[in-house]
């Protein structure tokens, strides 16, 4: 069986791939980043249960 030589579009939509979910995996950074920054900074508190059931 031949190893057929990929096609210059193929080529191209890997590298738009590439790109895409390097950005994607960026933007999932910068949620995780702000959200740990808010969580631990000290304003940040939980609602107590008698304001969750109003």
């Amino acid at each position: 069986m031949a190893i057929k030589v990929e096609h210059e579009i193929h080529q191209r939509r890997k590298g738009r791939n590439v790109g895409v979910g390097l950005m994607l995996a960026a933007f999932v950074a910068l949620v995780l980043a702000l959200t740990f920054t808010k969580v631990t900074n000290g304003a940040f508190e939980l609602p107590k249960a008698n304001e969750i059931s109003q």
